[in-house]
Order: structure tokens, then C-alpha cells, then sequence
């Protein structure tokens, strides 16, 4: 017999908006105490929006795979289509389906390895270009090569001219992407606000941009072996044998450059603080570095043979996950765990939450990347770790971005110890994805 949502744990009502200013002002925390107090099917308002957390993997595998169907994006997503348009993170149903058969062979295996030996020869490029001794913010640096890689694997030989000023407009869209949860959001884009204005403006620039690119792409009909090429030449053969509209390219561009820098630089950046506070671990890395490359700058070949390095990665993915986490909408009527919801819940899964769940991960905020061996991964839940998400939705990207913070994590470990500089607070940023609040200020020592 299944329960009504009525009787599903949860925090009791309080003033209106109190658990929304709760939720805005620390994110995490009120996810994590709602984990912590109420179990793993949480019953709570987000506003007058009758949500739920869920923490448990069978739960989250229902919603995210099993019943993939009955749930659409959630509000993030959704109101991000109004930057991203119908990209792959924003689109549904039939129209999600067919933008990812044609979006697919970009991010076929052997398209993959071709991005790859340009990944490490833009970070063996970066890497030169600092010096012992210098002091850096880490998670900037990591932002302006992954950007440079974006930039390179989407856009090719114009990538220094389009990159930085695709970056230069998405810094003034994202400032007001941290109000889109907020019930009042639409409200507040008509307003006459310098940052609303900036918004429009930004938008407007980065449609010249793009549209510009993809009018000369088609003029030319030149494929440089970069991600445009693929997704100008793109056909559906399972449907109509039809391609994308100017409008659909240009989504899934702005889609692949802000999925593809932001998220990785973050998970980079995260690693880098992480290796500085366990010595151990760094050594044990640098050891595998010198016994697989023997000085040499990584390739793509070199990857079977990293195989701790991409255990370091994965680590630094579970303690600090740059998708930190995952909402969906109930279209129709569901039940869970023996319990009954009604169609239009909001349904909440956070990574940070299950990544940190002592059932799957004992001492969870302990730095241990022997978790990632291949054993001990098979032996947990598939949604004990879900970094890149799941089911039909799954990140399109998620080998894109293995690969590229294997090889970029090598490239710049084989020859930095880069060291946090004392004092340096260390905060978390929960907006889009999982930001260090004041930076990672970190002196650059150099290898003997």
C-alpha cells in the first residue's frame, strides 16, 4: 500500500519563501541537512512548488532512467533556454532525441581521440608559459585553458578571435543565471536593470558571433575537423535525412562551449587543491607520470597506461562535483519508494549529497582515490556516482571531458606542484556548477 506525499518526511511549513531564502543563500548546506535529518525522499515547498530531494540510488535511477519519460528538465534547464535556446541541456522529447543522434558522431571515439592530441598540446602550451615561483589563481588558469580547448575543439582555426569573445559575453549572461530559480525571475528580466540590460546585449553579441561563423562555415562548406564542421554536416538517417537550421547549430554550439570549459576547468581546478592538501597522493601520481611518460609531454596513446591519474580525477569528481545537482518535473502522477506524487512536483537529486553519503563512501570527505580502482567501483550502485548524470540525458560530453582532465591533469602534474598559498580561504560557489568562492591563489613550484 503506498502512502500519500502528505505523509512523506520533511522540514514543517514555514513563512512563505523562507525555505527558497534558505535554499538561495546556502544551497548546499540545506540540501545536505535535509539528507541528513530527513532521510532519503524529502517533502518540502520551494516557494509554493511542492518539491522533492531523493538520495537514494534506486530512486534516482527511477526517475533518471527507468520513468526518464514522465520527467522534464526542471526549472534551471528550462529557464536556460533562454540562453541556450533548444540545445541538448534545454530541449525535449522527440526534438531532444533527434538533436542527439545528430549531435552523436561528434563525440564518436575516434572524432574523441582527434580532440585529444589537441587537448595536451594547448596544455603543454599553457604549462610553458609559467614560471617557478609564480603565484597563480588555479581555478582562473584552469578556466582560460579549458576555454582555449573549447575553443579550439568547437570553432578550429578561429577559435582566438571567437572564443574569447563568446567568454566575454557568456560572464555577463551567467550573472543573471543565478536568479533563475527564483519565482520572480521573469518578472525581473523585463525590468530596466544594468544587469538585465547587459543580459540582452551579451545575447545579442553572441548571436552575431555565431550566426556570423556558421553563414561563413556554409559559404566556404570547408570541414577543418572541428565540432562546427560536424554539426553543419550533420543528417538525421533515421529520420528524415534532414540537417540543422542555422538556429539549431548555433544552440548546440553555445550548448558544447559552455558544457565544455565550465565544467571541466572547476573539476581541474578542484584537483589541483586537492593534490596540494595530500602529498601522498601527489607523489604517487607523479611516480606514475614518470614510469608511463619518461618526461615526455601525455598523448592520447599514453591514456591506458594513467590509470591512477584517472582515478585522482574521478576523486576529485565526487568530492566536488562541478554538476552538484539534478532537478526534474513530473508530468504525469508517480510512485517512489512505496509512496505516491502528484504530477508538476519538482524533483531534486544532488550529487554533492550522494557523493558524500558514508553508506557508499565511508569517511566521504576524505581525498582516497584507491575508491576508483575498477573493483570497488563495479561493486557500487551505478547512481552512487553520477557526476555526468544518467539515462537518456547523460552528458553527451562525458568522455569529451574524461579524457580531457586525464590528459590535461598529466600534462601540467608531470612538471607543477602547485601549493596553496597559506591563509588562502577555501569556500564553495553553488551556482551553475561548483565554483570556488574567492579562487585558488597557489605558488607554481616546479619539478626537479
Amino acid at each position: 500500500m503506498t502512502r500519500r506525499i502528505s505523509s512523506t518526511p520533511g522540514p514543517s511549513r514555514s513563512l512563505p519563501g523562507a525555505t527558497l531564502l534558505a535554499f538561495q543563500r546556502d544551497p548546499i548546506g540545506f540540501v545536505s541537512a535535509l539528507a541528513a535529518e530527513y532521510g532519503d525522499i524529502v517533502r518540502f515547498r520551494l516557494g509554493s512548488q511542492p518539491t522533492l530531494l531523493l538520495s537514494n540510488p534506486d530512486h534516482i535511477r527511477d526517475v533518471l532512467v527507468t520513468s526518464s519519460k514522465n520527467f522534464a528538465k526542471g526549472r534551471a534547464l528550462q529557464r536556460a533556454g533562454r540562453l541556450l535556446g533548444e540545445g541538448l541541456l534545454t530541449s525535449e522529447g522527440e526534438f531532444h532525441r533527434r538533436q542527439r543522434r545528430l549531435v552523436a558522431p561528434a563525440f564518436h571515439r575516434q572524432r574523441i581521440a582527434a580532440y585529444g592530441e589537441r587537448m595536451a598540446c594547448l596544455a603543454e602550451a599553457h604549462q610553458a608559459r609559467w614560471r617557478p615561483g609564480q603565484t597563480v589563481d588555479m581555478a582562473a588558469e584552469m578556466m582560460r585553458l579549458t576555454l582555449r580547448i573549447a575553443g579550439d575543439t568547437l570553432f578550429g582555426a578561429d577559435t582566438d578571435a571567437t572564443a574569447a569573445e563568446v567568454a566575454a559575453a557568456m560572464h555577463d549572461l551567467l550573472e543573471l543565471f543565478v536568479l533563475v530559480p527564483l519565482p520572480f525571475s521573469e518578472t525581473l528580466e523585463r525590468l530596466p536593470l544594468p544587469s538585465v540590460r547587459r543580459f540582452h546585449a551579451a545575447r545579442e553579441r553572441l548571436d552575431r558571433i555565431i550566426y556570423d561563423l556558421i553563414a561563413r562555415r556554409r559559404a566556404c562548406g570547408e570541414d577543418r575537423g572541428d565540432l562546427l564542421s560536424m554539426l553543419l554536416a550533420a543528417r538525421d538517417v533515421e529520420g528524415d535525412g534532414s540537417g540543422m537550421s542555422d538556429r539549431q547549430v548555433r544552440d548546440e554550439a553555445l550548448t558544447i562551449f559552455l558544457a565544455g570549459h565550465e565544467t571541466t576547468a572547476n573539476a581541474l581546478a578542484w584537483t589541483f587543491y586537492l593534490l596540494s592538501q595530500h602529498p601522498e597522493v601527489a607523489a604517487r601520481l607523479r611516480a606514475e607520470l614518470d614510469a608511463a611518460l619518461g618526461g615526455r609531454a601525455p598523448t592520447v596513446a599514453d591514456l591506458p597506461r594513467l590509470g591512477y591519474a584517472e582515478m585522482v580525477f574521478a576523486e576529485a569528481l565526487r568530492l566536488y562535483p562541478p554538476a552538484w545537482i539534478i532537478g526534474r518535473r513530473a508530468l504525469q502522477p508517480f510512485s517512489l519508494g512505496g509512496e505516491e506524487f502528484a504530477a508538476g512536483t519538482i524533483v531534486l537529486m544532488s550529487q554533492w549529497v550522494v557523493h558524500h553519503d558514508p553508506r557508499h563512501y565511508p569517511d566521504p570527505y576524505r581525498f582516497d582515490p584507491e575508491r576508483f580502482r575498477p573493483e570497488a567501483r563495479a561493486a557500487r550502485h551505478r547512481f552512487a556516482y553520477f557526476p555526468f548524470g544518467g539515462g537518456p540525458r547523460i552528458c553527451i560530453g562525458e568522455s569529451f571531458a574524461w579524457m580531457e582532465g586525464t590528459l590535461v591533469l598529466a600534462t601540467l602534474a608531470r612538471r607543477w606542484q602547485p601549493a596553496l598559498l597559506p591563509g588562502h580561504p577555501v569556500a564553495l560557489q553553488p551556482t551553475i556548477t561548483l565554483r570556488p568562492r574567492h579562487g585558488l591563489r597557489m605558488r607554481l613550484d616546479a619539478r626537479s
